[in-house]
């Protein structure tokens, strides 16, 4: 089998892999078109899964990934469920319509998000968005599907749940003193982006800490850089540009772009499938990934008391308790 790196495509991990996706469910959230989530939900049904189902705000945009699945393989059961990651209303009403729909699942992927949201934005709890739409209703929707996940994790090969989060993470902690920015009076769009993908990733270690013996494990992949999901098209070069800066001031650090600096929209996806896929992957989880492959994780992104303090604030966030 050909080595994973930077260069593959979501197509080709699932070729590598394609044992692990035969009948087999997978729930991913925002995965309208075009996105990485579209992405995933495409390069899978080339391989036979038993059923996907996609939870996302805009139906619209899921349509066309439903119906080039139903191209692709017609045998290929496919749901859609509308969800605003935002409002925990409508989280825990997805996640009840989700399990209703399926009894178990073999692979959560958490894909939907924002970015560089510009001007302080809370969401319908009073939660900064950019917190809210990539961590906290997450949280709550994976704690909420936990039973089919468990039910999923006793059989060979366990259950997965991954977590999309980026590279950003690397300018700041999460800021555990002021999470929500004062109420904006010190609000910065990239600190905020990196202590959400700083949560994502800390969440990954919790949840693995929290079901492992369940049989289900959690990894946080950085899938990479792409101009085609639009999830950057509000921003600037000069926007951009700013990234270097908040670095140093958060982390004290050089700031580093990755290699490759962009990828293909057929590479976005390959790494949270691979994450998804990968065999070896459970063993060495919780993990994060880069190009296919797990990666050292800085520090405070997998500080035990860090992970520890996230899981009670988000409970708090959420207004429910999670045990296992």
């Amino acid at each position: 089998m050909a080595v994973l790196d930077a260069l593959s495509t979501g197509d080709q991990v699932v070729e590598a892999f394609k044992s692990q996706v035969k009948g087999r469910t997978f729930v991913i959230t925002g995965a309208g078109m075009p996105s990485i989530g579209s992405q995933m939900a495409i390069s899978l049904a080339r391989a036979s899964p038993a059923h996907i189902l996609i939870a996302s705000r805009t139906g619209r945009k899921v349509d066309p990934v439903l119906e080039k699945i139903a191209e692709i393989d017609s045998s290929v059961k496919t749901t859609f469920v509308q969800v605003d990651l935002t409002d925990h209303e409508s989280v825990r009403r997805a996640a009840k319509e989700i399990l209703a729909a399926t009894p178990k699942i073999d692979v959560l992927i958490n894909s939907a998000g924002n970015m560089g949201i510009k001007d302080y934005t809370v969401d319908k709890q009073g939660i900064e968005i950019q917190l809210s739409a990539n961590h906290i209703g997450h949280f709550l929707l994976t704690n909420l599907l936990a039973p089919a996940l468990i039910a999923a994790g006793s059989q060979p090969g366990g259950a997965r749940v991954v977590n999309l989060t980026s590279l950003g993470y690397r300018s700041s902690r999460f800021r555990f003193d002021d999470w929500n920015f004062s109420n904006g009076k010190t609000y910065d769009l990239w600190t905020g982006y990196a202590q959400a993908k700083t949560a994502n990733i800390l969440f990954s270690f919790g949840l693995t800490k929290k079901l492992k013996s369940h049989g289900v494990t959690s990894t946080a992949a950085h899938p990479g850089s792409n101009i085609d999901t639009q999830l950057g098209s509000h921003l600037t070069v000069d926007d951009y540009a700013k990234i270097p800066e908040v670095m140093q001031r958060n982390m004290g650090k050089e700031w580093e772009w990755e290699t490759p600096r962009f990828k293909t929209f057929d590479q976005i996806s390959s790494t949270s499938l691979a994450a998804a896929l990968d065999p070896e992957i459970p063993a060495k989880s919780p993990a994060y990934m880069v190009n296919c492959q797990p990666h050292e994780v800085d520090e405070h992104a997998r500080d035990p008391e860090a992970v520890e303090k996230l899981w009670k604030l988000s409970e708090e966030l959420v207004g429910q308790k999670f045990d296992y």
